[in-house]
């Protein structure tokens, strides 16, 4: 059976045996390609530096039959997160895109916008200015997804909520007025809701030069994150990582 090639971009690997790597990729072909990199571990040639989390790669591999796994034969580096300093930070942003792409797609199933999405915020995400990227990755993936209610009006009652206040709550799909919201609601800011509007309209370089300290869209994140883990059913790790963070 001949190769297949595509970019795809690194998302997971683990030790497989002594030398070998399981592999998840997310490729521009397929989508979620899961693989094993046979001697990954030795071989320079075929994978040096090629199998880092968050890697975007030309990757070969081919599918075997009767076989789950695809064989990944090599990859090829097309742009590191190494080829900047990795900060804590950082790490641990790279960590939450990786652990939402893993998340969210399901396998074999192309996704040429989510792939876009990805590489442009991999493109700003290189310092430990990390929330303004983040917050642009979560609130479009979570569009994407299919998972993103309508911010305008009260999911309850169907009340305009421009101009007025938005609360939600981790067990309801939308945003509620100040009459239906739930006991233990939070409450999300017209300033959020206007960030979120212009970021569709924008492309995330636009918002780059900008300082974005953490506490800015935190209920947009909050909100996003809440909407995302209802939909997978599980709690995302790196979420809990960051929000305990002091950067």
């Amino acid at each position: 059976m001949p190769l297949k090639e595509s970019e795809a971009i690194v998302l997971r690997t683990y030790p497989l045996r002594e030398a070998d790597l399981l592999v998840t990729l997310f490729t521009r072909l397929e989508g979620k390609v899961h693989g094993v990199a046979r001697s990954a571990k030795k071989s320079k040639r075929r994978f040096g530096g090629a199998l880092e989390p968050l890697t975007y790669v030309r990757a070969y591999y081919e599918d075997r039959e009767r076989q789950e796994l695809a064989r990944l034969d090599s990859c090829e580096v097309l742009e590191s997160p190494l080829a900047s300093e990795v900060t804590y930070p950082r790490a641990v942003a790279l960590g939450h895109v990786a652990e939402l792409l893993d998340e969210l797609l399901p396998d074999r199933e192309g996704n040429d916008d989510v792939f876009r999405l990805t590489l442009s915020i991999l493109v700003v995400l290189r310092e430990d200015a990390i929330w303004m990227p983040l917050t642009y990755f979560e609130l479009w993936m979570t569009r994407l997804m299919g998972y993103l209610p309508d911010f305008s009006e009260c999911i309850v009652c169907g009340r305009a909520l421009n101009g007025n206040r938005a609360f939600f709550h981790a067990l309801v799909d939308g945003l509620m007025c100040v009459d239906d919201k739930r006991l233990a609601s939070s409450e999300m800011s017209a300033e959020s809701r206007a960030v979120a509007a212009q970021m569709f309209r924008a492309p995330v370089e636009s918002f780059a030069s900008k300082p974005w300290p953490k506490s800015q869209g935190a209920d947009l994140r909050k909100f996003l994150i809440q909407t995302l883990q209802r939909h997978i059913e599980k709690k995302l790790v790196t979420a809990g990582m960051l929000e305990k963070g002091s950067f």
